[in-house]
């Protein structure tokens, strides 16, 4: 590395204002908690559980104010790096596909060819590698027809400097046509290149595995007898860059499907992962990874290089650990009606997490140094640990029996980062298959110590945990394009699907060994960045609390009590003055990020469903697993399938943005509530109206009426799925369960 110009540079982002409003909602917070605490022995049992609550959604602010508190971002500079770096390290990039139901082969295809065509200097030290859990012909097929595409595709790119690599957004809009001159030599080789994509969708679109079986040959031999969850390790040599000719180089390009038994736990993604890590290992082992969703496409073409920035760029390698870039998606509904592009969270968080100890590792759209998932300390800890490098015996009891991968993790351990990647991959197949093999970890320290980590469905949360415990940092990478763009699911039961798992691996995480709490007790997890991870954590445990203040208002107006200060009470200015200025102070986030107030509400809205449902049913997920009760089940999300004159998640519904309904027990709480609440207000308004004709005063105030009014604000969709039909209504066997409870809950009420 020669000196030179600056590759990043650290910008700490200003929020003065931002955080006096925090201090003023804290303020409130503590108001209302100590003004309950000192009245509590005047009160019944309702004001000592608003109470318990509102302490609740205090330690919940103060968690949500660390994390904002000292935003920075990172800018780039990958021009500089010519000046800096006469070589760059090689990069494996992983792609992860399931099941090619719910993940099409196209979606794939389009991510694999945005990755195959990134700009690189060397793109013979880029390796594609993409792993398939469905073992599905189909997929293979797709791909092997996408690396002949890709042959005419890349250089295309290249030529013509495309900015957004993925063929299906690429052509989802005419050519661009600069200073009004028409370039008609490219307008033929754009639509030349269009009419060769569209026929090779309607080939994968058209592909079924019997034909493939058939007539595929030797090729496609290894699918034959082949079951999803019992199969050997296939790896396949798609294109090996060697053969490229002089202009028409892309990288590599290598179908696994990690081997299966029903004697064997597979763990999953991160399974998939560590596979992927073993395999390359053998055939390219580059010292920097990528991984990425099979339907979170390269957005900007030159992501590797202000990757390499930052994992460069720094004075100590112990700041960039690994390189995070914010999940962001393409075709999104209008105003986010079910509140999963995570736009202000992405940019509030995400940007006052980068001023900690970095951004959590997201599971996709993420660069990683080899080394540190291997599970090397940062520099400054070397020191203490043995010195010299491990024997053979102990990268063995590590790393597993395979010779070459022993050796080629000696080498990533050394840190050589610019090591020459393996010229011959098709000699490294048998190698690859061995490391592919479900028993190979048996005894070793993968998912342990080494590679992504087991024991959480959200095994990128925990492995990015474990990193920064061990004291490495994180950075950044939020570029303009952005780097990455992904599909968000849609329709309620998707997204309340994506949210349970989250929810559930995230409390998984948070009551085992691997905490937060334990890694800043026992390893090198700094305090604040404990505290951040708490933030999602946390999660699944803000259910029941939530669920308890929002039984709160309908208990009362059926009971006739209150929980809250009367509107002619000096009190009610407290809860009243705080009602305003949280949901004011959100709103004022949204306008910041540029989103509309519909955005806002339809955020606030789904984020009480998703508490009501995901997060309440993954409660009770984990502490019924705990008590080895039940087992958790990890729900693949459906990706829509992406076509070449659709740049978004294409859809036939006349209103995507309309909330549709199945019989799955998620929707059961949300829809009690919303029943309830409609019942509590009916009886409610009934007794006040009939205890006015009679002169007769006291009972719930204005402050449960509007608590009860609000809560079937925000569930709003659910109450009209309840006089709704076909997917948009909710299923009779959900209303007549939820008739039930809620029938139950107005009985122990009016009882006395």
């Amino acid at each position: 590395m020669a000196g030179g110009k600056k590759l990043q540079e650290r910008v700490a982002l200003g929020r003065t204002a931002w955080m006096l409003a925090d201090f003023v909602i804290l303020l409130l917070l503590l108001a209302l908690v100590a003004r309950r605490a000192a009245s509590l022995g005047e009160r019944g049992g309702t004001w000592l559980a608003a109470l318990v609550c509102e302490a609740w959604f205090a330690f919940v602010w103060i968690l949500n104010m660390n994390g904002k508190w000292s935003p920075v971002r990172f800018d780039t500079y990958p021009d500089n790096l010519s000046h800096r770096m006469e070589e760059l390290p090689a990069v494996d990039m992983f792609v992860t596909t399931a099941d090619p139901a719910l993940e099409p082969p196209l979606i794939t295809v389009n991510t694999v060819l945005s990755l195959l065509a990134l700009d690189y200097p060397d793109v013979g030290r880029l390796a594609c590698y993409v792993s398939d859990d469905g073992c599905s012909p189909v997929t293979c097929y797709a791909l092997r027809e996408a690396a002949k595409f890709a042959g005419l595709w890349v250089p295309f790119c290249k030529r013509h400097d495309v900015g957004v690599r993925a063929p299906f957004m690429y052509f989802s809009s005419a050519p661009e046509v600069g200073n009004g001159t028409v370039d008609h030599e490219f307008l033929e080789s754009w639509a030349l290149m269009k009419s060769q994509y569209e026929k090779l969708a309607r080939r994968i679109e058209n592909a079924d595995e019997g034909t493939i079986m058939r007539d595929g040959g030797d090729e496609f031999a290894e699918f034959i007898d082949a079951e999803r969850g019992n199969h050997p390790t296939i790896v396949k040599v798609l294109w090996d860059n060697s053969k490229s000719k002089a202009g028409e180089e892309f990288p590599h390009l290598v179908y696994l499907s990690r081997e299966k038994s029903p004697r064997h736990r597979h763990n999953f993604k991160a399974g998939a992962m560590n596979v992927l890590t073993r395999v390359s290992a053998v055939m390219t082992n580059a010292p920097i990874m990528l991984n990425v969703d099979c339907d979170m496409f390269a957005n900007n073409p030159q992501v590797a290089l202000h990757a390499m920035c930052l994992l460069l760029g720094f004075d100590d390698e112990i700041h960039s650990g690994f390189v995070q870039a914010p999940q962001k998606f393409y075709g999104g509904l209008k105003d986010d009606p079910f509140g999963n592009q995570m736009q202000v969270i992405t940019k509030k968080i995400g940007g006052g997490l980068a001023g900690i100890q970095g951004m959590f590792y997201g599971g996709t759209g993420c660069f990683h140094r080899r080394k540190v998932i291997y599970g090397v300390p940062p520099p400054d800890t070397v020191k203490h640990e043995m010195k010299g490098s491990p024997s053979y015996k102990e990268l063995q009891a590590k790393f597993g029996s395979s010779k070459e991968l022993i050796e080629s993790s000696r080498n990533i351990i050394s840190g050589d980062l610019l090591a020459r990647p393996t010229v011959d991959l098709s000699s490294r197949v048998e190698m690859a298959k061995q490391v592919g093999d479900c028993n190979y970890e048996a005894g070793t320290c993968w998912g342990q110590e080494i590679g992504w980590v087991y024991g959480s469905m959200t095994e990128d949360i925990l492995t990015g945990l474990r990193i920064h415990a061990a004291g490495w940092e994180s950075a950044l990478l939020d570029t303009e394009p952005p780097a990455f763009l992904g599909c968000a699911p849609t329709g309620g039961p998707a997204s309340l699907t994506q949210f349970k798992r989250w929810a559930t691996g995230l409390l998984e995480i948070l009551i085992s060994q691997n905490s937060p709490i334990l890694g800043t007790i026992f390893r090198r997890l700094q305090l604040r960045q404990c505290l951040a991870y708490l933030i999602v954590e946390a999660w699944p445990v803000r259910a029941p609390f939530e669920l308890c203040y929002a039984l709160l208002g309908p208990f009362c107006l059926l009971t006739n009590q209150s929980f809250l200060p009367t509107a002619s009470d000096e009190g009610f200015r407290i809860p009243a003055a705080l009602f305003l200025t949280c949901h004011i102070y959100h709103l004022m986030e949204y306008k910041e990020c540029g989103l509309s107030v519909r955005a806002w509400w339809n955020n606030h809205r789904m984020q009480r469903i998703t508490s009501a449902s995901a997060w309440l049913l993954a409660f009770l997920t984990v502490i019924l697993k705990t008590l080895g009760l039940s087992e958790t089940v990890f729900e693949v999300t459906r990706k829509e399938s992406s076509t070449s004159s659709d740049g978004g998640a294409g859809t036939d519904e006349a209103d995507p943005g309309l909330f549709t309904f199945d019989s799955a027990p998620v929707f059961i709480p949300v829809t009690v509530l919303s029943m309830l609440n409609i019942v509590a207000l009916a009886v409610a308004a009934w007794r006040a109206v009939v205890g006015a004709a009679a002169g007769v005063h006291g009972g719930p105030g204005i402050g449960e009426f509007v608590c009860c009014g609000w809560i079937v604000l925000c569930f709003w969709p659910f109450v009209r799925g309840l006089v709704s039909r076909g997917k948009y209504g909710i299923p009779w066997s959900v209303r007549v369960k939820a008739g039930l409870i809620v029938a139950a809950f107005v009985h122990i009420c009016t009882r006395n």
